[in-house]
């Protein structure tokens, strides 16, 4: 027993027993190690290339209203709708530009392409009872039910619709891929912006495209389908004959 009350020290222990010994990589895992940097520094160059070229491309076939040449019609792009048939902000902005595009005779023809999978949700009708109600006829709306993704609308556009040149209609941040993925299907594009206010989420929706130009890219070279074709409906005939209701 200890009189003085004093625990003993622990005795001494070297602090280099007390490291863990590291082992060298061996030549093998050194190669895989860099072969993996190489792919992730590849990836991310490949990422930040083919969205310049999709936005480039895109881009360079952007033009106004008084520039856009004269097209077999304008396409114009969904977006969400209320419960009630109202227009959100961004799509009621799509929908004036290509109503002003048809005033201007630079289209003969509206196609409006959006989602209507299910009954309780119908974009293209509310958008097409929109155009009616600002003056357009019937008989000028064509209505696309299954524009699920902006790939399927250029898609069945030039294989359902048989539209040879359009005007696409979106905003900004939307539009350089619309116009890409029409191009590269062999649509003659040009696209038209939208953007007659502001929106919020700027930011967000710009940050989106990145992944959506890179899935493009994809889709057009690996010739993606789409999730529904169908019977030719040619844009030179009459739109009433893809009016599943009143507009």
């Amino acid at each position: 027993m200890n009189p003085s009350g004093v625990l003993p020290a622990a005795p001494s222990i070297p602090s280099a027993k007390l490291r863990k010994t590291r082992k060298p990589l061996t030549r093998k895992k050194k190669i895989l190690l860099i072969a993996s940097l190489i792919c992730l520094l590849a990836s991310g160059i490949g990422f930040v290339a083919i969205n310049y070229h999709v936005e480039q491309t895109g881009d360079s076939f952007t033009v106004s209203v008084d520039r856009a040449p004269e097209a077999d019609a304008a396409l114009i792009l969904g977006a969400a709708v209320s419960p009630n048939g109202m227009l959100s902000g961004i799509l009621q902005d799509r929908m004036d530009r290509g109503i002003q595009l048809y005033r201007a005779k630079k289209v003969k023809k509206l196609l409006l392409s959006g989602d209507h999978g299910e009954a309780s949700y119908d974009e293209v009708t509310a958008m097409g009872r929109y155009a009616r109600q600002h003056g357009v006829p019937s008989e000028d709306i064509f209505l696309d039910h299954a524009g699920f993704t902006t790939y399927e609308s250029m898609y069945r556009a030039r294989d359902v619709f048989q539209v040879k040149r359009a005007l696409i209609v979106t905003q900004g941040f939307h539009l350089s891929r619309s116009v890409y993925i029409a191009r590269s299907l062999g649509i003659e594009a040009w696209g038209v912006t939208s953007n007659l206010h502001s929106y919020g989420g700027e930011n967000y929706f710009e940050t989106r495209e990145l992944p959506a130009r890179f899935k493009a890219f994809v889709q057009v070279n690996i010739h993606s389908h789409p999730t529904f074709l169908g019977p030719a409906i040619p844009i030179s005939g009459d739109g009433r004959k893809t009016h599943d209701r009143q507009l």
